[in-house]
């Protein structure tokens, strides 16, 4: 009997060919790929191009999750207005949401999750305290009702890819909340088949919703995930030789992906290489691009 072998997963376009290609044909579906650099270096505009093919490849574009901690935020709403005539519908990260009202496709389809909105908080638990930090935890307990809502409202309407921005580099990623609550997001709503992430929102009201909920299945194998990983390393050569610590994200991540400076005499330039791409061919050379009005462009 002949065996006949399994197609390979559809690959998810970064949204940019140049990239795509060095990708072997795009990321993987269903895995993690980190986006590193300094601030400033081009991760941001990288993220809306991937969210935006969506809208391209699976119908819908992808949602922006915003962890920045300190009152601000990453310039998505202007970028994604400038590049691609995209204007954010956001949740605000201080709403007060009617659990039952995510099938209301009206309601629950939304962009953008800023979840830390207007809080001002450092990253780390050196930061706080040991009673701040424990009000912190609290407090951020309350924040993952509202985020589970938003990310399920919108994988019952059909988006497939999603991007967590604004981690910001700490010491000991262990004692960092924003990878704390990373680490929950990614394998407790992301990584977790739909129903069981229906039954972490409705609770109690699970079996009421029982009945929409096979209703809106959906295979949670096909979203891919880019976090956008800010690093206090600025040069490519200094990423490329930066050491993975343990619990770091990135010694857990399928792609990952570096943006940094270049030097050539008195001239600094923007490089990307793909350092890491688990079950696919890669190029790993080290691409020159430019932020252009038209968003991230690999250099030939």
């Amino acid at each position: 009997m002949t065996m006949t072998a399994s197609a390979p997963p559809k690959r998810l376009s970064t949204g940019i060919a140049a990239l795509d290609q060095l990708l072997g044909g795009g990321l993987l579906p269903g895995t993690l790929t980190v986006v590193a650099g300094a601030t400033g270096i081009g991760k941001t505009q990288l993220g809306l191009h991937f969210a935006e093919q969506g809208r391209k490849q699976e119908g819908e574009r992808g949602v922006i999750f915003d962890v920045t901690s300190r009152g601000d935020s990453q310039n998505q709403d202007d970028y994604a207005r400038r590049l691609f005539d995209w204007n954010l519908t956001i949740l605000p990260g201080d709403k007060e949401v009617e659990i039952a009202r995510v099938w209301d496709r009206e309601l629950a389809r939304r962009d953008y999750l800023h979840i830390f909105d207007r809080s001002g908080r450092r990253v780390t638990r050196n930061d706080l305290e040991y009673d701040d930090w424990k009000a912190w935890k609290l407090e951020l307990v309350k924040k993952l009702q509202l985020a589970i809502w938003f990310f399920y409202g919108n994988f019952v309407h059909g988006v497939r890819r999603c991007v967590i921005d604004g981690v910001e580099p700490t010491d000991k990623p262990s004692e960092s909340f924003q990878f704390d609550l990373f680490e929950y997001i990614y394998h407790q709503i992301l990584h977790k088949e739909a129903d069981w992430v229906a039954r972490d929102l409705f609770r109690e009201q699970f079996r009421a919703q029982a009945r929409r909920v096979q209703q809106h299945l959906y295979d949670h194998a096909q979203v891919g995930c880019l976090l956008l990983y800010t690093t206090r390393e600025v040069m490519i050569d200094d990423l490329i030789r930066r050491p993975l610590d343990t619990g770091d994200v990135l010694s857990n991540a399928n792609t990952i992906i570096l943006l940094g400076k270049t030097r050539d005499g008195s001239k600094m330039g923007r490089a990307l290489n793909v350092a890491k791409h688990r079950g696919s061919a890669c190029d790993d050379s080290i691409v020159p691009f430019e932020i252009t009005d038209r968003g991230l462009e690999l250099r030939s």
